[in-house]
C-alpha cells in the first residue's frame, strides 16, 4: 500500500516543528546558565577574583623590622637597635642580562661618584665593591629581590639621590635597624649576638622552619640579621618586630604603573632583664682581678699559674632571679657589627665566645693544648658535702647526734689493694658530727658514712645504691637542665654509673660523696646553692624581669617558678647550716652580713698531672636567705684562695645595689638610659640593728 504524500506533509511538519522547537529551548537553557553563571562571577566570585586580578599585578618590597632593646633590669640599655638609611638596587626585569649588567656598571660609576663626593670616608666604596653588591649574577638573590649596596648613608648622600631620584633607576633608601651593644661588655655571652639569616636558615632548625612562613610581614630577609646565642635568639620572635611592605602595581612586563603604597614596620618588643648592669659588672672585675692575683701570687697555697678563666653566677633564693652571669674573659659584642665577624677577630675570640657558665669553655689554648687543662665544667668537690650529709641523714645512714672518729685516712677495697681517702693537707679531725664533717670537709666522714654505707645497705624499692644516689643529685639540679631555656645548655657529665660499670659501686658512691664523680655547670652549682638556702625549693632560673610593646605597655610580667621541692626534717637543714656557717672562706674578712657557705678544691687528671679546680658554693644573709653565689676557677686551687673572694665581691656588689637586707646600701645612680653611662652613688647605710649582722667565718 502506497503512503498517502498529504498524511506525509503533516507528519515532516510535525517533525520539523519539534526539532525547531527543541532547538530553541536547548538555546535557551544554554544562555539562561551563561546568564547565571556570569552573575555568579560578577556579584559571588568578582570580589576574590579581583583580589587576586591585583595581587597577581603588584609587587612588593619588604621593610626590615626595627628590632627591640635589651635592658637591664634599671633600664639601661644593654643591646639596642639604631635606626640607619640604606641604599638599595632593584634589577630591572624588563632589560635582558647583558643589558642589565652594562646598566649596573653605569649605575656603579654613577653611584661611586656620590658616595665619594658626600659619603663617610670611612665607609669608601669601589665600583668593585659595587658591582659585588648588586649581585648580578644572582648568587646570593633572585631577580626580584633588592640588593643592599651600602648602610649609614649621610644625609647629605640621602639629600643628593632624593633630589636626583630619575637619575637613579632600580636605585631606593630604606630605614634600617643596626644593633648596637654596651661599650661596657654587660654579660656579653648571656645576652649573644646577631648573625645574617642567609647564613644560617640552612644550618639552624629555627631558622629553617622560618622559611616556610606564608605572612609577608612575618618572612625574614636575606640581609636581617637575627639572634645566634643567648637571649638574642631565645626571645628572637619577641625582639624581631613585623616587616614593613612597599606595595606597587605593575604590568605585564613588570614596570611601575601606579603609585606605591607603604606599610609601616613594626617595631619588636623590649626586654628588661633580672641582671642587675653594676652588679654584673664588678662580678666580671673581681674575676678578672683574682685571676691576675692567683696567677702572680707568690703564696704557695694561693698560686695558681695555669688559670686563665673563671665563671659566676649570682641567682635570688625566693625568686630564681639571675642578677649577675660572668664567664670571664669576655669579649665587646660589637664585633659581631652588622652580622658579621671578621677571621681575625675570631681567630682572636673564639675561645670566650660561649657562656662558659653552662656549657663547655676552655682558656686560650690550642686544640693539642686543651687536653692539658681543665674546662669549665668541673667536679663540685667539697661543695657537694652539704648535699651528701643530707642524702645520709634522709636515707637513714646515721644521725645528726652520730659521731665519727677522724683519724684522716679512711680505705676500702680488696686487703692490698686498698683505696686510700685522705683529708686536703693530711689533717686528723678526731670525733666529729656531720656539721662538723662539713666545716672541716673531711673526706674521710663523707666517704666512711655517706658513700660506703649506702653501698653497704644495697638495693632498695627496686633501686640500686648508685640510681639512689642519681635521685638525689637529680633532685638537687645536679645532671640534668636547670630549666632555664638557654640554648646549647649542658646537663653535665655524670660519671658515677661508668664507675659502678668499669670499677665498682662501693668505689662510685665513695667518691661521689665528696664531689668526685660529676661535672656541673656553674649554672648548676648556683641553683643547688639557692636550694640549700631556701630548704629544697628548686627555683627556675629567669633571666627577664617583664617585656614591654613598643607602646611601653607590659605584655609579660615576671613570676617565680618551682621546679620541683625536696622535703627533709628541719633539724636536717640545720645540721648542714650549723656546718655551712662555719667554714674557712678567704676573702670574708670584716662582713657586716651572715652568710653560709662552702669551699670546694675538685681534682682532676689532665695528661699527667692534677689539675685543681676552686669551687665555692654561699648564700646570704645566713637567717633570711636572699642571694646565693657560686663560683667555679678551673685550674684555680684551693677554693678558698681562688674562687671564695670573687664571691665576696658578689654579695658586696648586691648589698651596695640591691641590697641583702632590703635596702641598697649604696647604689650606683646612673644618669642615663644609655649604654656605657657613668653613674654616681647614693649612700642609704643606716644604723639599723637589723641591717648590721656578725661575721661567721672562722678563719
Amino acid at each position: 500500500m502506497q503512503d498517502d504524500p498529504q498524511k506525509r506533509e503533516i507528519i515532516n511538519r510535525r517533525h520539523f516543528s519539534f526539532r525547531l522547537n527543541l532547538f530553541f529551548f536547548v538555546t535557551f537553557a544554554l544562555f539562561s546558565v551563561l546568564i547565571v553563571r556570569l552573575a555568579i562571577l560578577q556579584f559571588v566570585e568578582g570580589p576574590t577574583l579581583s583580589a587576586e586580578g591585583i595581587d597577581k599585578s603588584t609587587r612588593s618590597v619588604k621593610i626590615p623590622p626595627i628590632r627591640g632593646n635589651i635592658y637591664d633590669s634599671n633600664g639601661v640599655e644593654i643591646a639596642y637597635s639604631t635606626s640607619t638609611q640604606s641604599i638599595y638596587f632593584s634589577v630591572q626585569p624588563e632589560l635582558k642580562l647583558a643589558d642589565a649588567k652594562e646598566n649596573a656598571k653605569e649605575m656603579a660609576a654613577k653611584l661611586l661618584e656620590v658616595f665619594t663626593e658626600y659619603g663617610d670616608p670611612a665607609k669608601a666604596m669601589t665600583v668593585d665593591d659595587i658591582i659585588r653588591q648588586m649581585d648580578l649574577d644572582f648568587k646570593r638573590n633572585n631577580i626580584s629581590t633588592p640588593r643592599r649596596i651600602k648602610s649609614g648613608l649621610t644625609n647629605e648622600e640621602i639629600a643628593y639621590f632624593m633630589e636626583n631620584r630619575t637619575k637613579f633607576k632600580g636605585i631606593d633608601i630604606m630605614e634600617e635597624s643596626v644593633r648596637n651593644y654596651s661599650t661596657d661588655s654587660i654579660a656579653v655571652q648571656l645576652v649573644g649576638y646577631l648573625k645574617k639569616y642567609k647564613g644560617v636558615r640552612e644550618t639552624v632548625d629555627f631558622y629553617k622552619e622560618k622559611t616556610t612562613e606564608e605572612d609577608a610581614t612575618l618572612q625574614y630577609l636575606e640581609e636581617e640579621d637575627v639572634g645566634m646565642d643567648g637571649l638574642e635568639f631565645m626571645y628572637q620572635d619577641v625582639l624581631r618586630g613585623t616587616n614593613g611592605l612597599k606595595t606597587y602595581p605593575v604590568n605585564n612586563a613588570e614596570r611601575i604603573i601606579g603609585p606605591m603604597q607603604i606599610t609601616n614596620p613594626q617595631k619588636g618588643s623590649d626586654i628588661y632583664l633580672t641582671i642587675d648592669k653594676n652588679v654584673q659588672l664588678k662580678t666580671e672585675q673581681a674575676i678578672m682581678d683574682q685571676l691576675k692575683t692567683i696567677t702572680t701570687s707568690t703564696n704557695k697555697y694561693e698560686r695558681a699559674k695555669y688559670a686563665q678563666t673563671g665563671f659566676a653566677v649570682a641567682m635570688e633564693v625566693d625568686t630564681g632571679k639571675i642578677v649577675a652571669m660572668a664567664s670571664m674573659p669576655d669579649y665587646d659584642s660589637n664585633i659581631w657589627s652588622g652580622g658579621r665577624i671578621s677571621p681575625e677577630d675570631y681567630e682572636n675570640f673564639q675561645n670566650v665566645l660561649s657562656n662558659g657558665t653552662i656549657r663547655t669553655v676552655y682558656g686560650k689554648y690550642t686544640e693539642e693544648e686543651r687536653n692539658e687543662h681543665p674546662s669549665s665544667i668541673l667536679p663540685p668537690g667539697s661543695t657537694m658535702k652539704p648535699l651528701s650529709v643530707l642524702i645520709g641523714l634522709n636515707e637513714k645512714l646515721f644521725k645528726t647526734s652520730s659521731i665519727y672518729q677522724d683519724k684522716g685516712l679512711f680505705s676500702y677495697g680488696k686487703k692490698g689493694y686498698e683505696t686510700y681517702i685522705r683529708n686536703s693537707q693530711g689533717h686528723v679531725y678526731g670525733n666529729i658530727d656531720g656539721a662538723q664533717a662539713i666545716q672541716h670537709s673531711s673526706n674521710p666522714f663523707m666517704a666512711s658514712m655517706v658513700g660506703d654505707r649506702l653501698y653497704m645497705r644495697g638495693s632498695v624499692g627496686g633501686k640500686s645504691s648508685v640510681e639512689i644516689w642519681d635521685s638525689y643529685m637529680k633532685q638537687f639540679g645536679l645532671g640534668v637542665l636547670t630549666g632555664s631555656g638557654l640554648p646549647n645548655e649542658t646537663k653535665g657529665i655524670i660519671e658515677y654509673f661508668k664507675e659502678s660499670e668499669s670499677g665498682s659501686a662501693q668505689s662510685a658512691l665513695i667518691q661521689a660523696s665528696f664531689g668526685q664523680q660529676g661535672r656541673y655547670t656553674t649554672l648548676q652549682l648556683a641553683q643547688y646553692a639557692a636550694m640549700l638556702a631556701n630548704r629544697g625549693k628548686r627555683m627556675k632560673p629567669q633571666f627577664v624581669n617583664e617585656i614591654k610593646d613598643s607602646d611601653g605597655n607590659v605584655i609579660q610580667g615576671y613570676k617565680p617558678e618551682i621546679l620541683n621541692e625536696v622535703k627533709f626534717p628541719i633539724e636536717y637543714w640545720n645540721e648542714i647550716e650549723t656546718g655551712m656557717s662555719k667554714v674557712s672562706s678567704g676573702g670574708f674578712e670584716g662582713v657586716d652580713y651572715t652568710y653560709r657557705r662552702k669551699t670546694g678544691t675538685s681534682e682532676q687528671s689532665v695528661k699527667g698531672r692534677t689539675a685543681e679546680n676552686a669551687v665555692f658554693i654561699a648564700y646570704a644573709p645566713a637567717d633570711k636567705p636572699k642571694l646565693a653565689v657560686a663560683v667555679v676557677v678551673p685550674d684555680g686551687g684551693f677554693g678558698s684562695y681562688g674562687a671564695s673572694p670573687i664571691a665576696r665581691k658578689i654579695f658586696d656588689a648586691y648589698n651596695e645595689e640591691v641590697g641583702l637586707y632590703g635596702v641598697p646600701k649604696n647604689k650606683t645612680v646612673n644618669n642615663a638610659k644609655s649604654a656605657g653611662t657613668t653613674g654616681t652613688t647614693v649612700d642609704t647605710t643606716t644604723t639599723d640593728a637589723t641591717n648590721v649582722a656578725v661575721n661567721e667565718t672562722n678563719e
